[in-house]
Protein backbone atom coordinates (compact mmCIF):
# COMPACT_ATOMS: atom_id res chain seq x y z
CA UNK A 1 0.00 0.00 0.00
CA UNK A 2 1.35 3.45 -0.83
CA UNK A 3 2.62 5.43 2.13
CA UNK A 4 0.08 8.23 2.15
CA UNK A 5 -2.96 5.96 1.95
CA UNK A 6 -1.49 3.55 4.49
CA UNK A 7 -0.83 6.13 7.18
CA UNK A 8 -4.20 7.78 6.66
CA UNK A 9 -5.78 4.42 7.42
CA UNK A 10 -3.33 3.53 10.18
CA UNK A 11 -4.08 6.78 12.01
CA UNK A 12 -7.34 5.26 13.28
CA UNK A 13 -5.48 2.77 15.50
CA UNK A 14 -1.88 4.02 15.54
CA UNK A 15 -1.90 5.26 19.13
CA UNK A 16 -3.99 2.41 20.50
CA UNK A 17 -2.06 -0.74 19.59
CA UNK A 18 1.27 -2.11 20.80
CA UNK A 19 4.04 -0.93 18.48
CA UNK A 20 7.57 -1.78 19.60
CA UNK A 21 9.18 0.08 16.71
CA UNK A 22 7.28 3.31 17.37
CA UNK A 23 7.98 3.26 21.09
CA UNK A 24 11.65 2.30 20.87
CA UNK A 25 12.35 4.98 18.29
CA UNK A 26 10.77 7.52 20.61
CA UNK A 27 13.13 6.37 23.35
CA UNK A 28 16.10 6.64 20.99
CA UNK A 29 15.26 10.20 19.96
CA UNK A 30 14.91 11.38 23.53
CA UNK A 31 18.17 9.78 24.64
CA UNK A 32 20.27 10.99 21.74
CA UNK A 33 18.96 14.57 21.71
CA UNK A 34 18.60 15.04 25.49
CA UNK A 35 21.82 16.99 26.03
CA UNK A 36 21.51 19.29 23.00
CA UNK A 37 19.58 22.57 22.97
CA UNK A 38 17.68 23.72 19.88
CA UNK A 39 15.92 26.87 18.76
CA UNK A 40 14.37 25.98 15.40
CA UNK A 41 13.50 22.32 14.74
CA UNK A 42 12.18 20.62 11.62
CA UNK A 43 10.50 17.32 12.48
CA UNK A 44 9.87 15.08 9.48
CA UNK A 45 7.34 12.30 10.00
CA UNK A 46 5.62 13.67 13.08
CA UNK A 47 2.75 11.19 12.73
CA UNK A 48 0.32 11.51 15.63
CA UNK A 49 2.77 13.64 17.61
CA UNK A 50 4.61 10.99 19.64
CA UNK A 51 7.89 12.94 19.45
CA UNK A 52 6.37 16.36 18.80
CA UNK A 53 5.17 16.45 22.41
CA UNK A 54 8.78 16.22 23.61
CA UNK A 55 10.34 18.45 20.94
CA UNK A 56 7.92 21.31 21.50
CA UNK A 57 8.99 21.48 25.15
CA UNK A 58 12.68 21.41 24.22
CA UNK A 59 12.89 23.82 21.28
CA UNK A 60 11.78 27.42 20.81
CA UNK A 61 9.94 26.59 17.60
CA UNK A 62 9.04 23.36 15.82
CA UNK A 63 7.84 22.75 12.28
CA UNK A 64 6.29 19.28 12.17
CA UNK A 65 5.71 17.72 8.76
CA UNK A 66 3.84 14.60 7.73
CA UNK A 67 2.52 13.15 4.50
CA UNK A 68 -0.72 11.98 6.12
CA UNK A 69 -3.56 14.43 6.75
CA UNK A 70 -5.19 12.04 9.20
CA UNK A 71 -2.00 11.52 11.23
CA UNK A 72 -1.59 15.30 11.43
CA UNK A 73 -5.15 15.70 12.66
CA UNK A 74 -4.37 13.40 15.59
CA UNK A 75 -1.20 15.37 16.40
CA UNK A 76 -3.06 18.68 16.30
CA UNK A 77 -5.63 17.36 18.76
CA UNK A 78 -2.85 16.51 21.23
CA UNK A 79 -0.67 19.60 20.92
CA UNK A 80 -2.02 23.13 21.03
CA UNK A 81 1.22 24.99 21.74
CA UNK A 82 1.75 28.24 19.82
CA UNK A 83 5.37 27.38 19.04
CA UNK A 84 4.60 24.47 16.72
CA UNK A 85 3.38 24.51 13.12
CA UNK A 86 1.96 21.35 11.55
CA UNK A 87 2.42 20.99 7.80
CA UNK A 88 1.14 18.40 5.33
CA UNK A 89 3.77 17.84 2.66
CA UNK A 90 5.56 15.31 0.49
CA UNK A 91 9.27 15.68 1.34
CA UNK A 92 10.33 14.32 -2.04
CA UNK A 93 8.92 17.52 -3.55
CA UNK A 94 9.47 21.22 -2.85
CA UNK A 95 10.15 22.08 0.81
CA UNK A 96 7.86 25.14 0.76
CA UNK A 97 7.79 25.08 4.57
CA UNK A 98 11.53 25.79 4.96
CA UNK A 99 14.14 28.48 4.32
CA UNK A 100 17.80 27.84 3.58
CA UNK A 101 20.01 27.42 6.67
CA UNK A 102 16.92 27.76 8.88
CA UNK A 103 17.06 24.81 11.27
CA UNK A 104 19.52 23.75 13.95
CA UNK A 105 17.89 20.30 14.05
CA UNK A 106 16.26 18.28 11.31
CA UNK A 107 14.87 14.95 12.49
CA UNK A 108 13.49 11.95 10.63
CA UNK A 109 11.54 9.37 12.64
CA UNK A 110 10.61 6.13 10.85
CA UNK A 111 10.40 7.97 7.55
CA UNK A 112 13.33 7.11 5.33
CA UNK A 113 12.37 3.46 4.87
CA UNK A 114 9.50 4.86 2.77
CA UNK A 115 11.81 7.01 0.61
CA UNK A 116 13.59 5.36 -2.30
CA UNK A 117 16.06 8.16 -3.11
CA UNK A 118 18.10 9.01 -0.01
CA UNK A 119 20.44 11.23 -2.04
CA UNK A 120 17.62 13.69 -2.73
CA UNK A 121 16.69 13.92 0.95
CA UNK A 122 20.25 14.42 2.17
CA UNK A 123 20.76 17.20 -0.38
CA UNK A 124 17.69 18.95 1.01
CA UNK A 125 18.99 18.54 4.56
CA UNK A 126 22.25 20.18 3.52
CA UNK A 127 20.30 23.10 2.07
CA UNK A 128 18.04 23.77 5.04
CA UNK A 129 20.24 22.85 8.01
CA UNK A 130 22.30 25.60 9.64
CA UNK A 131 26.10 25.22 9.76
CA UNK A 132 26.78 23.38 12.99
CA UNK A 133 23.21 22.06 13.05
CA UNK A 134 22.26 18.45 13.70
CA UNK A 135 20.53 15.76 11.67
CA UNK A 136 18.82 12.97 13.62
CA UNK A 137 17.65 9.77 11.94
CA UNK A 138 15.72 7.02 13.71
CA UNK A 139 14.83 4.05 11.51
CA UNK A 140 13.78 0.44 11.59
CA UNK A 141 17.16 -1.28 11.64
CA UNK A 142 18.34 -2.55 8.22
CA UNK A 143 18.99 -5.97 9.78
CA UNK A 144 15.26 -6.19 10.53
CA UNK A 145 14.52 -5.25 6.94
CA UNK A 146 16.86 -7.93 5.63
CA UNK A 147 14.76 -10.46 7.55
CA UNK A 148 11.59 -9.20 5.89
CA UNK A 149 10.22 -6.88 8.58
CA UNK A 150 8.25 -3.94 7.18
CA UNK A 151 5.89 -1.31 8.54
CA UNK A 152 2.50 -3.00 8.77
CA UNK A 153 -0.82 -2.66 10.54
CA UNK A 154 -4.02 -4.60 11.02
CA UNK A 155 -7.36 -3.65 9.52
CA UNK A 156 -10.73 -5.36 9.45
CA UNK A 157 -9.71 -6.73 6.06
CA UNK A 158 -6.38 -8.14 7.24
CA UNK A 159 -2.76 -6.99 7.41
CA UNK A 160 -1.69 -4.00 5.32
CA UNK A 161 2.01 -3.62 4.49
CA UNK A 162 3.36 -0.15 3.73
CA UNK A 163 5.63 0.40 0.73
CA UNK A 164 9.24 0.25 2.00
CA UNK A 165 12.78 0.38 0.60
CA UNK A 166 15.86 -1.23 2.10
CA UNK A 167 18.71 1.12 3.00
CA UNK A 168 22.04 -0.05 4.37
CA UNK A 169 23.86 1.62 7.27
CA UNK A 170 26.54 2.66 4.77
CA UNK A 171 23.88 4.42 2.66
CA UNK A 172 23.09 6.77 5.53
CA UNK A 173 26.74 7.38 6.41
CA UNK A 174 27.93 7.93 2.85
CA UNK A 175 25.06 10.26 1.93
CA UNK A 176 25.82 12.27 5.05
CA UNK A 177 29.50 12.58 4.21
CA UNK A 178 28.71 13.51 0.61
CA UNK A 179 26.68 16.46 1.92
CA UNK A 180 29.06 17.80 4.55
CA UNK A 181 27.49 15.95 7.47
CA UNK A 182 29.80 14.23 9.93
CA UNK A 183 28.43 11.32 11.90
CA UNK A 184 28.92 11.91 15.62
CA UNK A 185 26.80 9.10 17.04
CA UNK A 186 25.48 5.75 15.84
CA UNK A 187 23.50 3.63 18.25
CA UNK A 188 21.46 0.45 17.94
CA UNK A 189 18.45 -0.26 20.13
CA UNK A 190 17.24 -3.75 21.07
CA UNK A 191 13.86 -5.00 22.25
CA UNK A 192 15.20 -6.33 25.55
CA UNK A 193 18.30 -6.16 27.67
CA UNK A 194 20.12 -8.80 25.63
CA UNK A 195 22.11 -7.66 22.62
CA UNK A 196 22.42 -11.20 21.26
CA UNK A 197 19.59 -10.58 18.83
CA UNK A 198 18.78 -8.41 15.85
CA UNK A 199 18.47 -4.74 16.88
CA UNK A 200 15.15 -3.06 16.18
CA UNK A 201 16.14 0.59 15.79
CA UNK A 202 19.10 2.29 14.14
CA UNK A 203 19.67 5.84 15.37
CA UNK A 204 22.21 8.23 13.88
CA UNK A 205 23.23 11.78 14.72
CA UNK A 206 25.09 13.92 12.19
CA UNK A 207 26.41 17.48 12.40
CA UNK A 208 26.77 19.88 9.49
CA UNK A 209 30.31 21.17 9.01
Amino acid sequence: MNTKEAYNQWSKTYDDVVNKTRDLEGKALREILASINFENVLEIGCGTGKNSIWLVEKAKYVTSVDLSVEMLAKAKDKITSKNINFVQADITENWFFANENQFDLIGFSLVLEHIEDLKLIFEKVKQYLKPGGFLYIGELHPFKQYNGTKARFETENGTEIVDCFNHHISDFVENGLDNGLLIIQLKEYFDGTSENEIPRILALLFQKT
